[in-house]
């Protein structure tokens, strides 16, 4: 299982944080925490001695995660460039994760400039990078707000929201790598289902999650592993993930592994396997 985020830094005009830089942040270096662990599979420096032991113990179950998260990345970063390319200019970023360059903003605003987005999360360790989330392009915008997927009118009544997003105008909604951390006793689909009614029609809907339907074994030892380390999680199968998509119209190719989605040509797919991958992906838009 893996979650979004990296490290970066700095801040630019056209940016705020919603409590950032004048809260104490604990950062627990003595135990694993899932977001430094995907720093890690990325390539990033901000992770500590027991995120790289929980690893270790993730790499041993499941060998392949650093492929998972790195195909699932560009799997973000695909997704954001065609939806600004089709006209989006508001994006909404739920379960940052620690911010890695290009994150979501860079990558929408170095097609459309003037490209607005809200980060969301709520991990006090998302917090202490928030900085890094906020270095717009001057003619556009980068907000940070600190709130929680499974308290979606948190989010939706946010007042950093408002400010940044005009919800009478498409959205692009992202969930990447989010909602296996949020199993069926949480209300995933309920959550998701509340998100997508507060949007206009022409917001789009983009998912990426873990999926059980390639290697069962594998991503059993996966959430156990992770589950071990203090965060548990759910891989939902194909038809699972597809009632996210609800009453939304799949773009094309639909739900596909991550690296098969709109690759931008045959590196993004030579030698990586949907076992790999691990997690299923897609795009829809609302009627």
């Amino acid at each position: 299982m893996t979650t979004e985020g990296t490290t970066d830094g700095g801040g630019a005009a056209g940016a705020e944080a919603a409590g950032a830089g004048d809260i104490a942040v604990d950062l627990e270096l003595d135990r694993p925490h899932s977001a430094r662990m995907y720093d890690y599979y990325l390539g990033g420096t901000t992770n500590f001695p027991a995120d790289r032991e929980a690893v270790a113990q993730v790499m041993a179950a499941f060998p392949t995660v650093l492929v998972t998260a790195r195909v699932n990345r560009a799997f973000m970063h695909r997704s954001t460039r065609s939806l600004a390319r089709q006209g989006l200019r508001q994006f909404l970023d739920i379960g940052t994760g620690i911010p890695t360059s290009p994150n979501l903003h860079e990558v929408a605003q170095s097609v459309t400039p003037g490209a607005r987005v809200v980060y969301t999360d709520n991990d006090p360790i998302v917090l202490a990078h928030a900085q890094a989330l906020l270095r717009s392009h001057a003619t556009g915008r980068t907000t940070y707000l600190e709130a929680d997927v499974t308290d979606p009118e948190s989010i939706l009544t946010a007042p950093q929201l408002h400010d940044t997003l005009d919800l009478d105008r498409p959205v692009a909604l992202s969930l990447n790598a989010l909602l296996h951390f949020v199993p069926d006793d949480r209300g995933a689909h309920a959550i998701v289902e509340r998100l997508k009614a507060a949007l206009p029609s022409g917001s789009t809907l983009t998912i990426s999650h873990a999926t059980p339907d390639f290697d069962p074994e594998g991503v059993a030892r996966l959430a156990a592993a992770y589950a071990s380390s203090g965060t548990p999680g759910q891989a939902r199968t194909r038809e699972e993930f597809a009632r996210f998509f609800d009453g939304w119209e799949l773009a094309e190719p639909g739900i596909v592994p991550t690296h098969r989605w709109r690759p931008d040509g045959p590196a993004d797919t030579e030698g990586v396997t949907d076992a790999e991958a691990a997690c299923w992906a897609a795009v829809a838009r609302k009627p």
